[in-house]
């Protein structure tokens, strides 16, 4: 018995050192290494695959909110005290959306460095003001007195639709989690965005002919005066006819971006920035207002930072099998710059006579006013020689922040494809849209180029020189423009092709 007893502890020991070995021998289930969506760098020439190339088609739907305001100069409780508003003014409700695609190619040169190119078409924009609740307030859309109103409501922009830009760039993985673990995730980008369609210019979907030139004085179609290229308009003289709506913004931009993830399990943390720099195209409505008194005639410059997670509940590595779910928030900076505000289409098109009328670009010293004669003889005139400047809808934004939170998720369903859908709120904080001002202070050494831009009576001293974008209608102190409770909702999805 006792001999019978051993046998079975022998055999349950052996049989037990047996499984352990073989438990010791199978292998463990493995997570994939790669860099998560948001950081992986398509490459070449890397072991056994000479190249990559990745085919993207997206589609986004963006759906903007916002309330537009002005002071007041109003002289009633709650409005007003001393000529100056402490309550705006409703003007009306902003509404705008936006259906896009977004073709892109990915291209491998070498070892996580790719190059890229993507081209956004613009399916349909649309963009109206609606009247605000309890109506719509005289006041608020006041021209100049004696002059109608600026615009009326509802007003409606004509549909937008075209090729927004061509971007090509580069993204390069300064480091690469899967080839060193000890290393983050480290991908740099940089890229160039050519508008290539006809730029955006001020329309009244209800008016005849809807998209005016700035020099149509009389809306009829018809160059009221002559218009020569030293306007920065580049049209012949006395030509006819109305301008297209246009989808672009009409600049070049350089934008570069930076984003570092560390893979840890099955969470992949990440941040980065981005950077965007635009610049005018001579065929864009910029240049209507660029001469030397311009305070301000750039697009505003955006600074980004992103913070986000992927999480990565499954995966198949053998089979390049993935879920990955992404939340991320952006944090954005938009400089003070000349822009296409929510009032672009709407002031642009007006037919209010102070907005319409040329202004003189430049002044210069009177020759018949001695200069200690007497206060009622202006030292400065206007500068009959000097070019005419037209109002075209692009006013100067204030500086502001924009908040956007995202959750997308992307389903890897082999090697050679995948997908992506999700959601995104953005919210932009107020501010002023029509804030240009009416002296140019870093040139004041010269009395006869000042115009009103002076201090003193008898002896006067200059304060600078005026500017020609100035149009005290829309942005003199108690006549301004803002924008509050401006929300952005997006709907997009992606589905790509990797070879």
């Amino acid at each position: 018995m006792r001999r019978v007893f051993s046998s079975f502890i022998s055999l349950a020991f052996l049989f037990g050192s047996t499984n352990a070995a073989a438990q010791a021998q199978a292998p463990k289930p493995r997570v994939m290494v790669e860099p998560g969506e948001v950081t992986d760098v398509i490459d070449a020439f890397d072991g056994s695959d000479p190249f990559d190339v990745t085919i993207t088609l997206g589609f986004s739907y963006l759906a903007k909110r916002a309330r537009i305001l002005r002071e007041s100069s109003i002289y009633a409780p709650g409005l007003t005290t001393g000529g100056y508003t402490a309550r705006r003014l409703s003007v009306g409700q902003f509404v705008e959306t936006t259906s896009k695609l977004e073709p892109r190619v990915d291209l491998g040169l070498f070892r996580d460095l790719a190059l890229y190119t993507r081209v956004p078409v613009i399916l349909d924009n649309a963009r109206r003001i609606d009247e605000p609740d309890g109506g719509s307030n005289a006041a608020a859309l006041a021209g100049a007195p004696g002059q109608p109103a600026l615009f009326g409501l509802p007003f409606e922009s004509p549909d937008r639709s075209g090729l927004e830009y061509l971007a090509v760039g580069f993204e390069l993985g300064v480091f690469n989690q899967a080839r060193d673990q000890t290393k983050p995730t480290w991908m740099f980008g940089a890229e160039t965005r050519i508008s290539i369609g006809e730029p955006m210019h001020a329309c009244n979907a209800k008016a005849n002919p809807q998209c005016a030139h700035p020099g149509d004085i009389n809306r009829d179609g018809k160059f009221s005066e002559d218009v020569t290229s030293s306007t920065g308009l580049a049209l012949e003289s006395n030509a006819i006819g109305e301008r297209d709506a246009g989808v672009t913004r009409g600049t070049i931009g350089l934008e570069v971006h930076s984003l570092m993830s560390k893979r840890i399990k099955y969470i992949e943390p990440y941040g980065g920035f981005s950077a965007l720099v635009e610049f005018q195209q001579n065929d864009s409505d910029y240049g209507a207002t660029d001469f030397q008194g311009a305070l301000v005639n750039h697009p505003p410059l955006v600074g980004k930072v992103t913070l986000g997670m992927m999480i990565i509940p499954w995966e198949n590595r053998e089979r390049f099998g993935r879920l990955t779910l992404d939340f991320r928030f952006d944090g954005s900076y938009h400089s003070e710059g000349r822009d296409y505000s929510e009032l672009f289409d709407a002031l642009g098109s007006s037919s209010e006579a102070t907005l319409r009328a040329p202004k003189w670009a430049r002044f210069t010293g009177n020759p018949d006013c001695d200069v200690n004669g007497s206060a009622d003889c202006p030292r400065s005139i206007v500068d009959l020689g000097s070019e005419k400047t037209y109002f075209t809808g692009l006013s100067v934004t204030e500086a502001f922040g924009s908040y956007r939170a995202a959750g997308a998720a992307t389903w890897r369903a082999s090697e050679h494809f995948k997908l992506n859908a999700g959601v995104a709120l953005n919210f932009d904080q107020a501010h002023g849209i029509s804030h240009d001002q009416p002296c140019n202070p870093n040139f004041k050494d010269d009395l006869g180029n000042s115009g009103p831009c002076h201090s003193g009576t008898l002896t006067r001293t200059a304060t600078g020189i005026p500017n020609p974008g100035y149009r005290p209608t829309i942005n003199a102190v108690g006549r301004r423009f803002y924008v509050d409770e401006s929300m952005t909702f997006e709907v997009f999805a992606r589905g790509a092709v990797m070879f």
